[in-house]
């Protein structure tokens, strides 16, 4: 069976040996071609290198050579294909020539490590992408550099990117370089841009999808191939750069090394672009749009490289006449770049760099001037007032930090905490304000704090009337209408007013009071106008307001009559200092001819004002048209006086005795005066009879003298009225009229006995009561 094993596999590489032969034969001229016949000095001295600015030595190159005659490096040239590079070395866990393109899915996928199952991988590698590694390619040397700075481009490619293998293998490459001194440890340059992750199948690859893996860093991979692919795997990176600082003069050590992951299949492998190792100047990053330098500022670049060189400088490709040194200082813009000569190598070396200057920061100087209090030359600025002045009103430029001192400014050093609230030192009366734009340039700008020691004439009180309905002292002032002119007067223009409770929130601009301000305390009250010139204090003083009230007494409103065809006298209280009354009477009294609404304002000696309604109605005499009685009626008898008339009135019975009400109840029997009488005095009415009538509800014919008869008294008033009395069965007993004396109990002479009876009265007009009483013995 091992016998049956080798020569399979020896067959497998016969096999593969055809199919190169006849690849090569049919092999288009956009592939890359390989030549695997250059040994480890021919790469590194004449493709890698190729340049007298480094020494390089001992070199040695180490992989396959199976199928014999076939390494796993060589030179590959392009041959005006698509690959990105014109020629190179390439370093492979293949034989070299198999990088040829195109891709081929059907070789690939069913060729391992080319029949050589001993060939390992590479410690160093393993440990520096943490993986176990097969079929290992190496290429090493030392090198002794005359410039500062070592870079080289490469693409990694590997039949890894077939299917989802990239997420599980990491097939992947290392550029390590260490110094030449016993036991110092290598350095992987390979890296993903800004990371420290190394470039691998698995570090590197797009999404994977039917259960493969998410993009990782898809950024930096390629593309796949297919069958016109210059190269012979199936994906591989965009180009790659690796760089470092290196140290002139001083002796390093490189390796290069490729391998596969854990397994001898899918191979992968390292193009990398001839004169990489070229000698370069770094002279530091371009310095663009994203990192200008800041206006006003210099910037040395320096080559870091011994004097004992001969130097040019360039300016937009124009040489700096004069300028021979290892460095130059750059003030403006430009595209710089130095060419070094070496000696005694005689070669050169050549950097660049592109530096963009920010604008400058147009910043002005100004003044705050702060009123001081209580006059010590101490008093508290807000310092962001002059923000926008400072920043000519530019919203690009970052907030204003003030500093004491240009020092501190510059360094950044104690900036002033609470700029809206800083108390000044006498001693220091400039401050300074620094500003950056969006690139963190700084500019600055001085700010000069003055105190005001500007003289205002003291301020008369300013007055107002409490002209609510409750005279308790306060009231409200139109602050701009009222005070403002006054403190203004004599002033320079331009001048705004705030007013504050106190002259400290003067200072501090903190609780302005609005313009429309009721005073807090009653009657009279202290505030502080300040006057503002700009953003600067011109001036406190206090201001003194007064709230007078007015109340007279009796200033009610109040109603009056007038009688018909008389006058009245309207008047309020002497010792005003004016009136007015809507007549256009000018006196505390006028005098009322007709009804209607009169009113007098008065002012007192403070001009405040209170005005008087009266309102006139006319009044007469009452007119008793009638009465309407209610009678017959026992306890309930009532009368209703009837009357006409415009005035006020009160009602009587019998002259002495009035009531508001017409309305009179409980009246007894008998005969009344009525009257009706204006509660203003303008008169008393005439007379009014009424009768009220009502019968007796028993009577007692015994011969005593007390009601022996019945009768209705006031009858004899009604001269057509009839009486008709029954006893209880309806029988007819007697009957008379007005005239007669009443009834004596008697029939035919003889007496009745005791019981009730009826009575039936006509007044022979319509009306007629029915009733009865009780005869008692």
């Amino acid at each position: 069976m091992w016998y049956i094993c080798i020569t399979m596999k020896r067959l497998q590489t016969i096999l593969i040996f055809a199919i190169i032969c006849c690849n090569t034969i049919i092999v288009s001229a956009q592939n890359i071609t390989v030549d695997d016949t250059y040994n480890a000095q021919q790469l590194v001295e004449n493709v890698l290198v190729n340049s007298s600015c480094a020494t390089v030595s001992n070199y040695v190159a180490s992989g396959d050579n199976l199928p014999v005659g076939r390494n796993s490096y060589g030179y590959f040239t392009n041959a005006g294909g698509s690959f990105p590079f014109k020629d190179g070395v390439v370093l492979s866990t293949s034989y070299a020539k198999k990088s040829i393109g195109p891709y081929d899915t059907n070789l690939v996928n069913i060729v391992g490590n080319d029949g050589d199952g001993a060939w390992s991988g590479d410690a160093d590698l393993n440990q520096t992408l943490g993986i176990n590694t097969v079929t290992a390619t190496v290429l090493e040397f030392d090198f002794t550099p005359l410039t500062n700075f070592l870079s080289f481009d490469y693409i990694f490619a590997s039949i890894e990117y077939y299917d989802t293998s990239p997420c599980s293998y990491s097939d992947g490459f290392a550029f390590l370089i260490k110094e030449n001194i016993p036991g110092t440890t290598y350095k992987n340059l390979a890296l993903i841009p800004g990371t420290t992750t190394p470039v691998s199948s698995k570090n590197i690859h797009p999404a994977v999808p039917q259960g493969g893996c998410p993009a990782v860093n898809e950024q930096y991979f390629n593309g796949y191939n297919n069958s016109t692919s210059p190269i012979n795997y199936s994906g591989q990176t965009v180009v790659m750069n690796a760089q470092t600082d290196v140290v002139a003069g001083k002796s390093y050590h490189i390796k290069l090394v490729i391998a596969n992951d854990r397994n001898e299949f899918y191979d992968s492998a390292v193009f990398l672009k001839a004169g990489s190792f070229a000698p370069k100047i770094d002279l530091g990053p371009d310095r663009l749009r994203d990192n200008p330098v800041c206006f006003g500022e210099s910037l040395v670049i320096d080559t870091k490289l011994s004097a004992t060189y001969a130097y040019k400088w360039f300016k937009n490709n124009v040489e700096i006449i004069g300028e021979t040194k290892p460095s130059y200082t750059v003030t403006d813009t430009g595209a710089y770049s130095v060419e070094v000569i070496f000696s005694p190598a005689t070669c050169s070396a050549f950097g660049k760099i592109n530096i963009e200057y920010t604008p400058k920061i147009i910043l002005s100087d100004t003044s705050l001037t702060q009123c001081d209090d209580n006059g010590d030359g101490i008093t508290v600025f807000n310092l962001t007032r002059a923000d926008n002045i400072i920043k000519n009103n530019d919203a690009t430029l970052s907030p204003v930090v003030y500093y004491e001192t240009l020092a501190n400014a510059q360094g950044k050093i104690n900036p002033i905490q609470t700029p809206d609230l800083y108390t000044n030192k006498p001693a220091n009366p400039i401050l300074f304000a620094r500003v950056t734009n969006t690139f963190g340039c700084a500019n600055y700008a001085q700010l000069n704090l003055v105190i005001a020691n500007n003289a205002i004439a003291p301020q008369n009180p300013v007055s107002t009337c409490d002209a609510d309905s409750t005279q308790d002292g306060l009231y409200q002032f139109d602050l701009n209408a009222q005070v403002t002119p006054q403190v203004l007067t004599g002033l320079p223009p331009g001048m705004i007013v705030e007013y504050y409770l106190n002259p400290t929130d003067g200072v501090y601009q903190k609780y302005m009071l609005p313009n429309i301000f009721k005073n807090t305390t009653a009657h009279q009250q202290l505030i502080y106008a300040r006057i503002v010139n700009g953003a600067d204090c011109y001036g406190i003083i206090p201001i003194t307001l007064v709230v007078n009230t007015f109340s007279p007494s009796n200033f009610q409103d109040e109603t009056a009559a007038l009688c018909m065809g008389a006058t009245t006298i309207l008047s309020v209280a002497s010792g005003f200092s004016s009136y007015l009354w809507n007549t256009g009477g000018t006196t505390n009294s006028i005098i009322v001819t007709t009804s209607g609404n009169y009113s007098v304002k008065v002012t007192d000696i403070n001009g405040c004002e209170k005005t008087k309604k009266f309102t006139v109605t006319s009044s007469g005499a009452a007119t008793i048209t009638g009465a309407s009685v209610n009678d017959f009626s026992g306890n309930e008898n009532s009368v209703l006086i009837e009357y006409t008339g415009v005035g006020n009135y009160e009602f009587s019975l019998d002259g002495s005795y009035f009531q508001d009400n017409p309305m009179f109840t409980g009246i007894a029997p008998g005969n009344y005066l009525a009257y009706a009488r204006d509660k203003n005095g303008c008169g008393l009415s005439a007379p009014f009879q009424i009768y009220v009538l009502d019968y007796p509800r028993f009577f007692t014919p015994n011969g005593d003298g007390y009601n022996d008869a019945w009768k209705i008294k006031n009858l004899d008033l009604f001269p057509k009225a009839v009486i008709m009395i029954y006893n209880r069965y309806g029988k007819l007993l007697t009957q008379f009229n007005t005239s007669n004396a009443g009834w004596n109990g008697k029939l035919n002479n003889s007496e009745l006995p005791a019981d009730d009876y009826w009575f039936n009265l006509n007044f022979g007009d319509g009306k007629i009561i029915k009733g009865h009483f009780s005869l008692k013995r």
